[in-house]
C-alpha cells in the first residue's frame, strides 16, 4: 500500500475520529519543530503526521484511502460507468454535500452563468500549547511554528482553561484551500493554587492562637501580592473564606472568580514548660481529660 497513514499515527484501521484526534495531538506534540529544534528526521515524521491526519480525518478521503491506498487521489479521480456531467459524484441531502458533488455542481452553475462561489475550507489542525497558571491568569504570547514553515508569535488571552482553543487564520493545512490552525490549550497543574472553573481554591496555615482568638493572615494570590484575610475568634479547622474576586479572569469580559481559601489550623510544637503548664491549665479549666 505504500505509506499507511493508520501505523503512522499508531491506531487501528477501525479508529474513531476521537482516538485519531488524540493520536495526532500526541504525535504532534513529540515531532514538532518547536521540540525538536535542527532535527531533521522529527521535521519529516511531523510532516508525515500532519499528511496521515489530513486524510484521515475526512471520511471522504477516508474512505477513497481504505478503498484505493495511497493512490486514492488517482483512483477517486477516475469515474465508472456513465460519463454525464453528474458521473463520480456523491451527493448528499441537507446535511450536507460531499466534496466531489460541490465541484460537479459549481461547474453547473458556472455553466449557466449563475456565477456562484463557495469557499471550500481544507484541514484545520490543532497545534498543542501548555501554559501555566500564572500565563493563564496573565495573559501571554508563544512563538510558533505552523505546518506552513512560518514562525508565529501569537497572542493567549487571560483566561484560558484547559481545551481552549486560540484561533490562527489561514495557518492550518491547506492545500489549494483555506484552513485555520489552533492552539490547544493545557495548563500545568499548580502547587499553591487549584483552578475550578473561575475560582481558585488554596489552603491557608494559620496559627492555633489566630484560630481561637481572632487575627489576621497573609493569604497569596496569582497577582504576586498577597491580601489580609480577618479571621474571626473560634474559626474551626477547615473552614473556607471566599475572597472576592482574586480568582482567575473570565475569558474575554475581564471579570474575575473568587478565591477561596480554606483554613489549616498549625498546632504549636516544641512547647516550653510554661507554656505547657498553661495548656494543662486550660484544659482543666474546661473539664476535657
Amino acid at each position: 500500500m505504500g505509506k499507511d497513514y493508520y501505523a503512522i499515527l499508531g491506531v487501528g484501521r477501525g479508529a474513531t475520529e476521537k482516538e485519531m484526534k488524540q493520536a495526532f495531538r500526541r504525535l504532534a506534540r513529540r515531532y514538532h519543530p518547536d521540540v525538536n529544534p535542527g532535527k531533521k528526521e522529527a521535521e519529516a515524521r511531523f510532516k508525515e503526521v500532519n499528511e496521515a491526519y489530513e486524510v484521515l480525518s475526512d471520511p471522504e478521503k477516508r474512505q477513497k484511502y481504505d478503498q484505493f491506498g495511497e493512490g486514492w487521489k488517482q483512483a477517486g479521480a477516475s469515474s465508472q460507468g456513465f460519463q454525464g456531467p453528474f458521473a463520480g459524484a456523491t451527493v448528499f441531502g441537507p446535511e450536507g454535500t460531499s466534496d466531489t458533488g460541490e465541484l460537479i455542481f459549481e461547474r453547473l452553475f458556472q455553466d449557466l452563468g449563475i456565477g456562484r462561489r463557495r469557499t471550500r475550507r481544507g484541514q484545520d489542525i490543532d497545534y498543542p500549547v501548555e501554559v501555566s497558571l500564572e500565563e493563564a491568569f496573565h495573559g501571554t504570547t508563544r512563538i510558533i511554528t505552523s505546518p506552513q514553515g512560518r514562525r508565529l508569535e501569537v497572542k493567549i488571552s487571560p483566561g484560558v482553561d484547559n481545551g481552549s482553543r486560540v484561533r490562527v487564520a489561514g495557518e492550518g493545512v491547506m492545500g489549494d484551500r483555506p484552513a485555520d490552525l489552533y492552539l490547544f490549550i493545557s495548563v500545568r497543574p499548580h502547587g499553591v493554587f487549584q483552578r475550578k472553573g473561575v475560582d481558585l481554591h488554596t489552603e491557608v496555615p494559620i496559627p492555633l492562637m489566630v484560630a481561637v482568638l481572632g487575627g489576621e493572615v497573609q493569604v497569596p494570590t496569582l497577582k504576586g501580592k498577597k491580601v489580609a484575610l480577618k479571621v474571626p475568634a473560634e474559626t474551626q479547622n477547615g473552614v473556607v473564606f471566599r475572597l472576592a474576586g482574586q480568582g482567575m479572569p473570565h475569558l474575554g469580559d475581564g471579570a474575575r472568580g473568587d478565591l477561596l481559601a480554606r483554613v489549616k489550623v498549625v498546632l504549636p510544637s516544641r512547647l516550653t514548660p510554661k507554656e505547657r503548664e498553661l495548656f494543662e491549665k486550660l484544659r482543666s479549666l474546661r473539664g476535657e481529660g
